[in-house]
């Protein structure tokens, strides 16, 4: 075995430079999980060979025995934490160019096979399919040559530098693939969740829409800071996730932020959930969520063929919206909080979902409603709303609900010029008023149980929150700015639009 070498600590921005590198390579033309996997296997590959040598030191230390002898038993199962083959190897994988292919699927399949929790995870990405193009074989040399550059194991990297390069990808291809329909719930807006909820260790936490796992790493990180890496790794995280490619993705997600135990599954919460008990659907202390917004194809008729049909007993969703579908999903599994994100016409729309929330309101569980920027989130510009809901409301404020006008707590985005974000203050002066519950001018408002009944039970924070100042007011060197936006927009689309003209011949 090799020792450990690294030639100086691997900073945050030592990896996310590298993995821009990557995404540089690829650019649009190539899925960037192939990125993410490859991290993946040179991480397993490093940190394997950095506890073979942790622990044949420790061996020689307790038994006195030769290192040759060491080493054949620090490649035992009990000193490690995932099962890495001699073939798996990284140095070995590549050893061969014109056979990096084979050797690299082989590897993934072998790693698959060793360790039951990676199967699925590991093996979800095929790169025998993806490098029969000549210029895929050679996009691959290139990465495998890219992330040679570092030791990926935990001698050699800085702090949680290898989850933050991880996510900094996810981040990074979030507003392309949000025209695909993937879900990127900036980190930020997972944050200001998890803050208000404010998890402690020995507490179950559940994501039933848990997408890449952000929100349950969020809720590590958050015990983390607060109290040490021992507590954190006291809290159950489970998530489920409807597609096996984003559940791959969640899954490695939380290895690389050295999460040491997930309980993540593949499955449809809504009509099959895969979190039970011997006698019924399993409860957690907190649930939180950003489910997919206004989800057609759970109707009455489609939700009378789910498991553990007593979830909805506050009424069927239309088969336009599935929101408070998961709401009563959420609400069911939760022993205390719930918070969940929610496109603003749940807080409003009629029939069967009025229903609901007045039954909801009525039973005195809803805490808070917070509407959220608009241009925050990758794949709308909508301003979203969170929801709170606490089954232990403080008899202080058990007949009220506190509404929050957040719409202008955000700054630009550092990198995405269309998007803004919300900034740490931001954040501490919700959670601030959260706490306070109380009102507070244009930006808060408590209402009564008996308020929201005369409004006819629309959620609608703009309904029940006035801004101070009602007059118009038109900030000009912003209006620029964003008039120049939309003149570099209609820039781009009509180069695109030469470029497919040229194409077809219809221009020189």
């Amino acid at each position: 075995m090799v020792m450990v070498d690294c030639f100086g600590k691997v900073t945050k921005n030592d990896l996310i430079k590298l993995v821009d590198d990557a995404a540089d390579l690829i650019r649009t033309s190539v899925d960037y999980k192939y990125i993410l996997v490859l991290l993946f296997i040179k991480r397993l590959s490093d940190r394997w060979k950095e506890e073979v040598e942790d622990a044949k030191i420790e061996i020689m230390e307790e038994t006195g025995i030769d290192e040759s002898e060491a080493i054949k038993r620090a490649v035992r199962e009990e000193y490690h934490s995932f099962m890495v083959p001699e073939n798996v190897l990284w140095d070995n994988i590549k050893k061969d160019k014109e056979k990096l292919t084979e050797n690299l699927s082989r590897a993934i399949n072998d790693i698959a096979k060793e360790n039951r929790e990676l199967d699925g995870v590991v093996n979800r990405i095929d790169f025998i399919d993806f490098t029969k193009s000549r210029e895929n074989r050679i996009l691959l040399e290139q990465l495998f040559a890219l992330f040679d550059k570092y030791n990926f194991s935990n001698k050699c990297i800085e702090g949680d530098a290898m989850g933050d390069a991880y996510e900094h990808i996810l981040m990074r291809f979030a507003p392309e693939k949000a025209k695909e329909g993937e879900v990127y719930t900036p980190r930020e807006v997972v944050r200001l969740m998890v803050d208000i909820l404010d998890p402690q260790p020995g507490q179950s936490i559940y994501d039933p829409a848990c997408g890449s796992g952000g929100m349950l790493i969020e809720a590590y990180e958050h015990v983390k800071r607060k109290i040490g890496e021992d507590s954190a790794n006291r809290v159950g995280l489970y998530g489920e996730e409807r597609s096996p490619t984003t559940y791959a993705l969640a899954k490695m997600n939380t290895i690389l932020h050295g999460i040491s135990e997930s309980h993540l599954k593949v499955g449809d919460s809504l009509l099959y959930p895969k979190f039970k008990t011997a006698s019924g659907l399993k409860s957690f202390d907190l649930v939180l969520a950003n489910p997919p917004w206004a989800q057609k194809g759970y109707g009455e008729d489609t939700l009378k063929q789910a498991e553990f049909k007593d979830r909805y007993s506050y009424g069927s969703v239309p088969q336009r919206y599935g929101d408070w579908a998961w709401i009563q999903h959420m609400l069911y599994t939760a022993k205390t909080k719930v918070a969940v994100i929610m496109d603003q016409g749940a807080l409003f729309r009629s029939n069967s979902e009025k229903i609901i929330r007045k039954e909801i309101v009525e039973e005195k569980i809803l805490e808070s409603v917070i509407l959220l920027p608009e241009k925050i989130f990758y794949n709308t510009g909508a301003a979203g709303v969170i929801l709170i809901f606490n089954r232990h409301k403080p008899e202080d404020h058990k007949d009220e609900i506190l509404f929050i006008d957040a719409s202008k707590e955000c700054g630009k985005h550092p990198s995405i010029r269309k998007l803004n974000i919300l900034t740490d203050d931001n954040i501490s002066h919700i959670v601030s008023a959260y706490r306070k519950f109380e009102s507070n001018g244009g930006f808060s408002k408590v209402v009564s149980v008996d308020g929201i009944k005369a409004k006819d039970y629309n959620l609608n924070v703009s309904a029940f929150v006035n801004p101070v100042n009602n007059e118009i007011s038109i900030d000009m060197s912003a209006a620029i700015e964003e008039l120049n936006e939309i003149n570099m927009d209609l820039g781009e689309v009509e180069n695109k639009l030469n470029g497919y003209l040229k194409e077809l011949g219809y221009i020189d």
